[in-house]
């Protein structure tokens, strides 16, 4: 089954001084670029970046990576916004792996583990890695999901759509705490890289 990745980056990163949260540091790598190489490694395809206001160094970052960039004029929006711009360059029989950019510590194994229960899992079409009861990112949606996603107000939360889903909703436990590790503001973000790093080094 072939599944594509929607990477978001569509934010000002006003917490981060207008500096892109796409391009801090994850390892040796910025953050986008991580995503990518994890996405493309995971054989994910398409893999589609949705940007916003920072669009020209972003694709700069991603140059030499078979990477689509695409740009959401409505980004300022809400992240329905930049999902929806994603969505419609994505043809319209792939299941979608969503992953923000600010969940750039995310283990490549908990790709691979949400692509091999999605496998075995007939019900569900929404999935959500979590760590010690926490839900978290990126998230895996099926193909029949994508209309009611494109419905959706453009500043409307796409998590309106769960209570409807009910049984359809399926929880992963993962042992990667970078699915909650949410880098909203710099403190944040430091104290993720700490933890990523030591448990890179373990």
């Amino acid at each position: 089954m072939t599944t594509a990745a929607l990477l978001l980056s569509g934010g000002a990163s006003t917490r981060f001084a207008g500096q892109p949260k796409a391009l801090l540091p994850a390892g040796e790598r910025t953050s986008i670029r991580r995503l990518a190489e994890t996405s493309l490694a995971a054989g994910l395809d398409p893999v589609v970046a949705v940007v916003g206001t920072h669009r020209a160094p972003i694709a700069h970052e991603l140059r030499g990576l078979p990477v689509e960039v695409v740009e959401a004029e409505d980004w300022y929006e809400g992240r329905t916004a930049t999902v929806q711009a994603g969505l419609r360059a994505i043809p319209d029989d792939r299941d979608v792996l969503l992953w923000p950019v600010d969940h750039p510590f995310v283990a490549a194994r908990t790709v691979d583990v949400l692509l091999s229960v999605r496998d075995r899992d007939d019900l569900a079409v929404w999935f959500i890695p979590t760590y010690r009861g926490r839900g978290g990112h990126p998230v895996l949606w099926r193909a029949g999901l994508r209309e009611d996603l494109l419905e959706l107000r453009p500043d409307a939360s796409i998590r309106l759509l769960l209570p409807e889903l009910g049984p359809q909703v399926r929880r992963v436990a993962v042992e990667d705490p970078g699915v909650v590790a949410n880098v909203d503001t710099p403190e944040e973000y430091r104290a993720a890289l700490d933890l990523w790093r030591e448990r890179e080094a373990a």
